[in-house]
């Protein structure tokens, strides 16, 4: 009777064992079919080139095709609406811009909620913005600016890509500051709007730096600060506003990876990996920077915290700007 009731234990236990193989075979092949990379902005833009960087080495490195996804529209809320209804399975992720910390504080409704609904893998690259004059102006340092500001207020004006762009925020930052007055005109796009600075159609241009350092380096614009933590590689003797006397003044634009909320720590763990040995590579390295980029490849925890601490700044400045959510 025992050794009969020992088999049928041991029959149950192995039954159990291979219901449960298949579940452990996958997690463990992870991945084992393409993976889709969810971008909401349209191609050949900055954000899409940065996924197709990261798509190829991931190809390469995963053994598994890696299909970049464009999917447009209000502001990239779309597309994170739907990388956040994703499966949490490691196959569907979402790479997108500083859009997800932006537009909390510019939609009364998002389709997403950006700590509830994302899991950080890594923020991959970053990039200030830069204000820039034209050479005509005679101003040559944010000093100059605010001073020329504050003695004929009500007749400066700046332009840059879009209202809540990071830009616009940065515009309205040195504003709020500096105590001066300076009209916004919103432009279609930072090239449009540092084209309006050559023109003369605006004083100043708060655009994003890859729009303006071509005309900055032909002598077309004058620059007159970055917004980054420290000096641009490619612009070692343009100031970043911080050294122009405005402590932590430091506006950036990133692109960051994020895969559905409750998506396995160990493939998260893996993706984090995978991203940093990317962009470690010398050729990653310069495609980023030729799109205007410096690599950060960060860790998760490092990502979380930048989120945790842009979005209700982003808030504040917004509020204090007096810009209204759609």
């Amino acid at each position: 009777m025992r050794s009969r009731r020992s088999g049928i234990l041991s029959l149950v236990f192995l039954a159990s064992a291979l219901t449960f193989l298949p579940t452990i075979r996958a997690q463990a092949a992870y991945p084992d079919r393409p993976i889709t990379i969810i971008v909401p902005f349209a191609p050949a833009g900055p954000t899409d080139i940065i996924a197709r960087i990261l798509a190829e080495y991931l190809g390469h490195s995963l053994k598994q095709s890696v299909v970049i996804e464009n999917r447009p529209g209000a502001a990239g809320n779309i597309g994170m609406g739907l990388a956040a209804r994703a499966a949490p399975d490691g196959y569907t992720l979402l790479l997108t811009s500083t859009a997800i910390a932006v537009n909390p504080a510019l939609f009364k409704k998002l389709p997403y909620d950006p700590f509830k609904d994302f899991a950080p893998i890594s923020e991959l690259v970053d990039s200030p913005n830069i204000l820039v004059v034209n050479p005509k102006s005679g101003i040559k340092t944010v000093k100059d600016l605010v001073e020329r500001a504050k003695a004929a207020p009500g007749t400066f004006n700046y332009s840059s890509p879009g209202v809540g762009t990071k830009s616009n925020l940065t515009g309205e930052e040195l504003k709020q500051r500096a105590g001066i007055e300076m009209a916004h005109i919103p432009y279609r796009g930072a090239g449009p709007a540092a084209v309006a600075v050559l023109e003369g159609t605006v004083q100043v241009g708060s655009v994003a730096l890859p729009a303006a350092e071509p005309m900055v380096k032909s002598g077309q614009l004058t620059a007159l600060a970055v917004t980054g933590p420290k000096r641009w590689f490619s612009m070692p003797d343009v100031p970043t506003m911080i050294e122009s006397g405005y402590p932590g003044f430091v506006s950036e634009t990133f692109s960051a990876l994020f895969a559905p909320a409750g998506t396995p720590p160990e493939i998260v763990a893996r993706l984090a990996k995978e991203c940093r040995e990317a962009f470690a590579s010398e050729k990653a390295r310069q495609m980023a920077r030729a799109a205007g980029f410096e690599v950060v490849a960060g860790t998760p925890e490092q990502l979380t915290a930048r989120i945790k601490a842009e979005i209700p700044a982003v808030k504040a400045l917004v509020a204090r700007a007096g810009i209204k959510p759609q």
